[in-house]
Parts: C-alpha cells; sequence; structure tokens
C-alpha cells in the first residue's frame, strides 16, 4: 500500500477521486508535439512537452537521466501536466489587498525539471510519454544538455589596475584613477563625460585596488577645492554607466585586488551601476554603499542585461541591490554575498495588519534612510540565486512580478522571452518586511530549495501569481512567520511543496498541488494549520507531519470542485473543514500516510512566542533535525532527485535525515570588508562573521 501511495504522491496529475473520461477515444489519446529544453543552470535543467489531445488528462511522462557516457539511467521526477489553468483576475478587489492584473491560460503540455545535478556536466534526458488511451507518434524523446558553469574569469586577457583618488603607494601599470579611466578609454567631469569609446574587451580584467571610490557628483570640470579631481562616476546622477560586453567564456571581470577592502560609495545616488546596454560584466570582492539602487540590469520593454555576474561581495546601506525586469535577460549568477538593508536590524516591522498597526515606526519604509525594498528581483532565463546573506529587507530575492510573458504578432509566447529556469538555493535570509522569496510573475521551472528563512512577516515564499507553473519549493527552512503563516500562494497553478520544515501554517490557493514529505508546526494557537484551496482535483498530499494548533476551529481545509469534476472556474468551491487528520483521510483520500507531529520530534526547537511579535529569533539557537524515536523517520516517500541518498528504510519527513551533517547556508566563505553597521547585532553580521 505504501508503494501505491508513493507514486500518488509523485504523479502530478493524479487526483482525490476519479473524473469521468471525455468519451471520445480519438480526443483522449495523446500526441507529442514540440519540446523544448530550456536553458540550463548550474545545478538544474527544465524541460517543456508540447501535446495533443489528452482530453481526460491521464498522461504522464516519465523522466531519466544519467551523465553522458554512463551506462545507468537514474529516475528524476515525473513531468508536470498543465492545460487550461486560468492565472488572474481570480482575487476581487479587497480593502487590504489587490487584484491580479494577468490574464494567462495554461497550453496543453507537460513542463519539469531534472534537480540536485552538478555543474558544467554533460547529460543525458529521456522523457517517455503515457497514455493508457494510447500515444500517437514518437514516445520516447532523448535530450543531450550540459549544465552550467560558475562563471569564472577567463585567462589571456588584458589586466588594468585602478586606484582611488590620493594613493600614494605603488602602482602596477596599466594604472588608472577610477573604474571609469580604466573601462573607457578615458573619463570627463564635464560634457566630455559621454564620448569615450570602451577599452575593456571580452576576457579583460579591471583589477581595483584598496580604497574608497566616492564620486563627487555636483562639481563641473574637476572644480576647486579639489584641483584634479576626476568626478568618478558621472556627474549630476553618480552612476557608473557600463556599457561593455564580454561573452559567457570571456567575461569583463570588475574585481578586487585582494590588497584590501575595495569601497564604492554612491554618495546618495538613486541608480549606483547601470548595465542596461552591458552583457557578461562581472563583480567580485567588492564592497557598495550609499546609494538607493545598485545594478540596474533591466527595464520592462525597454532594454536589459544578460550573463551579470555578483560574487563574494557585500552591499549595505542600500534600498534595493540588484533590479532586473527586462525579459530578455539571461544567465545572472549572484552568489556566496551579504545583501543586508536598511530595515531596522533589531526587530521586526510590517506593513499592514492590526497586529503592526499600532506599533511605533509603522509601516515599514520602503525606501529612504530607515528602509528598503528587495535585495534582489530579477525576470528572464537561466538565473541562479545562491548562498547570500540577506537581512533587514521587505523583500530578500523575487522574480519581478512582469505580468503575462511576451508574445509576438500572432499571439504567441516568445520562447526566448518567457521567465523560465530559474533558481534560488542555499539562501540565508534573516529579518523580511514581506516575504523571504517570491516565485511571483514566474512561468515555468521556478526552483526555491535548501534555503533558511527566519523572521517574515507576509507569507515566507510566495507564489502571488505564478504563470502556469510548475513551481518546486523543496528541502527548505521557516522558522517565525508573523502574519501570514508560512505559504503565499494565490493566482498560481501547478504549485510542489516537497521536504520542507516549516514552522508557522500553510495556506494556498492554486490548481494542481503536490504536497509531501513535509513537516509542518503550527506557530498560532487559532488559526487552522493548513488550508487548501483548488478550482481542480488535480491535487495530492501524502507522507506528511502535522503539528496542529489546538485551539483552531479545525486544523485542515481541503476547499475544490466536487470530486467528480477535475476542473471548474466558475461555480464556488465546496468547503470542506476538518479537526483531525483522520476525518481529512476519510472524507478526500488524502494524508493516508500521514503522521502526528510535534515540537518534541525535532532536537531542539519550541514555537515562537507569540507575545512579541517583533522579536528576531536566531538560527543558531535551535537544531531542526528530527529526534532519534522521532515519527518523522523513515516516514517519508521516495522522491526522484529531493530525497537521493536517503538513510535508513525509507526518506525522512522534513528538511533534514536524522543524523545528517547539519545543512549550510548563506555565503561559503567569509564575505570581504567591513561589516556596515551595528556589528554586535545577527541581522548585521549574519551567521559566519
Amino acid at each position: 500500500m505504501a508503494g501505491v501511495l508513493g507514486t500518488l504522491a509523485i504523479s502530478h496529475g493524479a487526483i482525490a477521486k476519479p473524473v469521468k473520461a471525455s468519451g471520445g477515444a480519438a480526443v483522449d489519446r495523446v500526441s507529442g508535439q514540440d519540446l523544448w529544453v530550456e536553458p540550463p543552470t548550474l545545478k538544474s535543467i527544465g524541460l517543456e512537452w508540447r501535446i495533443k489531445g489528452d482530453a481526460n488528462r491521464n498522461a504522464s511522462v516519465a523522466v531519466d537521466y544519467r551523465k553522458a557516457g554512463s551506462d545507468a539511467w537514474r529516475k528524476a521526477l515525473p513531468l508536470v501536466r498543465l492545460q487550461g489553468e486560468k492565472i488572474g483576475n481570480l482575487i476581487p478587489p479587497k480593502a487590504d489587498f489587490h487584484p491580479d492584473p494577468n490574464n494567462y491560460t495554461s497550453p496543453n503540455m507537460f513542463a519539469g525539471s531534472v534537480l540536485d545535478l552538478e555543474p558544467d556536466t554533460a547529460y543525458q534526458v529521456r522523457l517517455t510519454l503515457s497514455d493508457p488511451e494510447g500515444v500517437d507518434g514518437a514516445r520516447i524523446q532523448t535530450v543531450n544538455v550540459r549544465t552550467r558553469p560558475e562563471p569564472m574569469p577567463a585567462a589571456g586577457g588584458k589586466v588594468y589596475h585602478v586606484y582611488p583618488i590620493g594613493w600614494t603607494g605603488e602602482k602596477q601599470e596599466p594604472a588608472f584613477t577610477g573604474l571609469m579611466e580604466a573601462y573607457y578609454h578615458g573619463a570627463a567631469s564635464s560634457d566630455f563625460q559621454g564620448t569615450y569609446p570602451a577599452r575593456v574587451q571580452p576576457g579583460d580584467t579591471i583589477l581595483v585596488h584598496a580604497g574608497v571610490y566616492q564620486s563627487d557628483r555636483v562639481r563641473y570640470l574637476n572644480g576647486l577645492p579639489h584641483p584634479g579631481y576626476n568626478a568618478l562616476s558621472t556627474l549630476f546622477d553618480g552612476t557608473y554607466y557600463l556599457t561593455a560586453s564580454g561573452t559567457a567564456e570571456k567575461p569583463i571581470v570588475i574585481k578586487g585586488a585582494g590588497d584590501g577592502e575595495v569601497i564604492f560609495d554612491g554618495n546618495g545616488a538613486q541608480t549606483f551601476f547601470n548595465l542596461m546596454a552591458a552583457n557578461y560584466n562581472y563583480f567580485e570582492g567588492i564592497t557598495f554603499r550609499n546609494a538607493n539602487l545598485v545594478f540596474l540590469l533591466g527595464y520592462k520593454n525597454i532594454a536589459g542585461a544578460s550573463g551579470f555576474t555578483l560574487k563574494h561581495s557585500r552591499l549595505y546601506d542600500i534600498g534595493r541591490g540588484v533590479q532586473a525586469e527586462w525579459s530578455g535577460s539571461k544567465d545572472f549568477y549572484i552568489a556566496d554575498n551579504s545583501i543586508v538593508g536598511r530595515h531596522d536590524p533589531a526587530k521586526m516591522m510590517g506593513w499592514r495588519g492590526k497586529d503592526w498597526s499600532n506599533l511605533p515606526g509603522f509601516p515599514e519604509k520602503l525606501g529612504g534612510p530607515e528602509g528598503s525594498e528587495y535585495g534582489v528581483k530579477l525576470y528572464g532565463q537561466g538565473h541562479v540565486v545562491a548562498h547570500n546573506y540577506v537581512a533587514n529587507w521587505h523583500d530578500a530575492i523575487d522574480v519581478a512580478t512582469y505580468g503575462d510573458p511576451d508574445v509576438d504578432d500572432k499571439g504567441l509566447e516568445k520562447r526566448d522571452r518567457v521567465p523560465v529556469s530559474i533558481d534560488f538555493y542555499g539562501n540565508d535570509i534573516f529579518n523580511m518586511g514581506d516575504n523571504c522569496i517570491e516565485a511571483d510573475g514566474g512561468a515555468h521551472n521556478i526552483r526555491v530549495f535548501d534555503n533558511r528563512c527566519f523572521n517574515s512577516i507576509s507569507g515566507a515564499l510566495s507564489a502571488t501569481p505564478l504563470i502556469g507553473g510548475p513551481v518546486y519549493f523543496f528541502r527548505n527552512l521557516v522558522y517565525n512567520t508573523t502574519s501570514e503563516g508560512v505559504m503565499k500562494v494565490r493566482t498560481a497553478a501547478n504549485v510542489l511543496l516537497y521536504q520542507n520544515t516549516f514552522v508557522g501554517e500553510v495556506e494556498m490557493n492554486a490548481p494542481n498541488q503536490f504536497i509531501a514529505n513535509n513537516l509542518i508546526l503550527g506557530a498560532s494557537a487559532t488559526t487552522p494549520l493548513m488550508r487548501v484551496s483548488s478550482y481542480t482535483n488535480y491535487s495530492n498530499s501524502d507522507h506528511n507531519a502535522f503539528g496542529v494548533n489546538a485551539s483552531a476551529p479545525h486544523a485542515f481545509e481541503w476547499n475544490t470542485p466536487p470530486f467528480e469534476i477535475g476542473m471548474d472556474w466558475v461555480t464556488p468551491l465546496t468547503a470542506r473543514r476538518f479537526k483531525t487528520l483522520d476525518a481529512l483521510r476519510a472524507a478526500t483520500g488524502q494524508e493516508r500516510h500521514s503522521v502526528a507531529a510535534s515540537y518534541a520530534d525535532l532536537v531542539h526547537v519550541s514555537a515562537p512566542v507569540g507575545a512579541d511579535i517583533q522579536h528576531l529569533y536566531l538560527p543558531e539557537d535551535y537544531d531542526f533535525r528530527p529526534a532519534a524515536n522521532s515519527s518523522l523517520v523513515d516516514a517519508g516517500v521516495v522522491l526522484p532527485t529531493i530525497n537521493d541518498g536517503f538513510v535508513g528504510k525509507a526518506p525522512d519527513i522534513g528538511a533534514f535525515e536524522l543524523g545528517a551533517q547539519v545543512r549550510s547556508y548563506g555565503p561559503r566563505r567569509p564575505v570581504p570588508g567591513a561589516v556596515g553597521g551595528n556589528a554586535t547585532l545577527r541581522s548585521m553580521t549574519g551567521p559566519s562573521q
């Protein structure tokens, strides 16, 4: 029986009770059409397979993969079935929220990811299409894909040395004062500042030597009282406009020279670095501070960059870190940075709700000296945001809420402009006024995994909206979400929630939800623990562990159309509420192998204290691994590429295995430079400083 339900939990299309067949064999048969391999990331491969037929929605696509040259195939998760899910305009206007203006309907297709791969490695992926009514055309497709390497400086390019004003030591040649003199064939604090062509070419490196680089952006012609003073950025706006492009193999590198901290001080500039016309520019080992927006990489319908890299750098005293809202952007790599905003580092503050409105400092600020909006917001394809420390923001890491994907003159999606294949992983996120991670605005194969989120207010993990899906949330740890619980899912579709540890309630409103191997411990005395609402009956949930809130009027909700109906976007949902797990099982067929749990099932964890909603809890004070005799041990189901390598008879429930090494979050080595602000506060320093 466990094997049967184990298969059901990862079928990505099974329903609680069977829907009626369409009655026509011709429309129920399936035919594979166009197969597209999305731009790969370092650890993932995304696939989309358009189909015709399968009106009764019982086709499936099994996925196997192997390294090139290997004989043995390994199983991956099956692809996810999409067809007819509607995104947008499903939330009526409310006083405390806003409607979703998207107007998107999922095409007839499968989509999904092969996960947990190795960077810069060639793989074969085999897809097998099946349907009880039959398959027309090719059943099996095999594709060859290479994962991306981590961006690195190239050998053989020219090296330029940049020094700050007033440098008195020896200089390595060729030497320049300020970045613009090296990047271009000159710099000027006058009308001539835009006349110089680019000096740097693909593969070149600019080594920036220790010092503070702050531009005088208000004096014309290097005026008094600083004779010979060069405006290091541009006059008036103080922006570094960088417009040269490298390539994926030969980026243009701007890197700390290693002789001390390199600080770029924006002197209050609105936009510090504009790279909207520059592809494959690479920054490493630099501190950026005192600006509203550090990196502007693209605007919707205007222009944008691809191949941006930011590594091992420190950003603080800023309003936004990275902004990229151009649909053509591809292949960012933002990793191992410390990105700290201006929010109060000593306590939390929300932006709406009665719990916050009477507190001093309400509402949180998104700008000015006491507020910041987001650390990273991006759009496009193939991006990676990994192992960063992100603290004291409204949002930490977001996909841009762009709207419906771009289409051509025939109304078809532009393949190179759909937001797909985006990875957010390994990030350590702390003290958010809204969300830790937003998949909002993403389309297919958005992957959020191995992140730690402590202290957020309005839903730690969000998919509001999600343009078709799937979105994968797996192996994440969330603790202390004060106002709206762990998950914020509205006007989304195809949400996969696997192998997470959540302290807080879960509420998801989306068609097609797949929920397995999660530990969900209640943090509110009176709120239902898990509420699922869907306009379809293509969801399933099993092998989870629940610690219910004893004083809540009910523990679970499973609100869908009548079970004999597969999908209904018109009729009000059938409301179903349950006090116990047994009652939920009996009425819906869900959670057949799920178990009760409590904080005692973990090595050392207690519930947040609700009386002080502004309190910042420290991850270092807790151990979320299963206790030795926990009901979580061996209670999960095998999820290929999610829990490979488990120890014991079966995977454990939650983000951690019994006795496993504690997972590392945030930068994988110390970020250079001094901590900005109060270095005694964990929110400023991060875990490793």
